[in-house]
């Protein structure tokens, strides 16, 4: 299967591309995987250039495709005034907005500082999920005190497990209870009517829901669905 690591570090060397390098290595030990990266910093200009003309040049063209293409996606950005960078963000925006559809997205970030940790969850994770992109459980940020530090590695280990055993739950070679990521675009242009469900392989759904919520999961058919209303229930003391 391949592996698109897309970063957006600017630096050389980069902490960005330092995670985002653990990040594809410790998926490996997961799933049989090719890995491509693809370096934002490199494409800075044909991305602008896109935004001003509508086309993108060779090499931008060439990211995009592989992105598209891809059986699951890392994505790491360095934290700017608090959320992803604008190059990262630039990135995005001329892709194609199905393009990330039922695919295994893994989201990570780094900065100078601790604080800015929630940056995963208010401004990446509802990227992707406004993508329609399926973003695994675990986020990974390392600020500059985590590395060498205990605990980094662990989220590593724990966030590409999960992308590799979604990669292979999705993946259309995985077994008779694989479920095809065109099954899961047409599953989530159901959810997307069912006010904010969340609709997933009853096989994988372990893998990418919660265990707060294992007891809220409603088999229908091949997919499991789980109503908004439910997710906050389970939440619940």
């Amino acid at each position: 299967m391949k592996l698109v690591v897309v970063s957006a570090g600017l630096s050389v060397p980069s902490s960005t591309r330092l995670l985002a390098d653990r990040l594809a290595a410790a998926t490996g030990r997961y799933t049989s995987i090719d890995v491509q990266v693809v370096e934002l910093r490199d494409l800075a200009v044909e991305i602008a250039h896109n935004f001003t003309s509508g086309f993108p040049g060779r090499a931008l063209s060439a990211a995009l495709e592989a992105v598209t293409e891809a059986d699951g996606l890392i994505v790491v950005t360095p934290v700017f005034s608090a959320s992803y960078s604008g190059l990262f963000k630039s990135f995005f925006d001329v892709l194609d907005q199905d393009a990330l559809t039922g695919k295994p997205v893994l989201i990570a970030a780094t900065g100078g500082s601790a604080r800015h940790s929630l940056v995963l969850e208010h401004a990446l994770r509802p990227l992707f999920a406004y993508l329609r992109a399926v973003v695994v459980p675990t986020a990974v940020y390392a600020a500059s005190e985590d590395w060498g530090a205990e605990g980094l590695a662990e989220r590593i280990d724990r966030a590409a497990g999960e992308l590799g055993r979604l990669m292979e739950g999705l993946g259309s070679g995985a077994g008779a209870g694989a479920v095809r990521r065109a099954d899961v675009a047409d599953a989530a242009g159901a959810a997307d009517k069912a006010d904010a469900s969340v609709v997933v392989d009853t096989d994988t759904a372990a893998a990418i829901a919660p265990r707060s919520l294992d007891g809220a999961l409603a088999s229908a058919g091949r997919f499991t669905v789980i109503p908004f209303e439910q997710q906050l229930a389970a939440l619940r003391p």
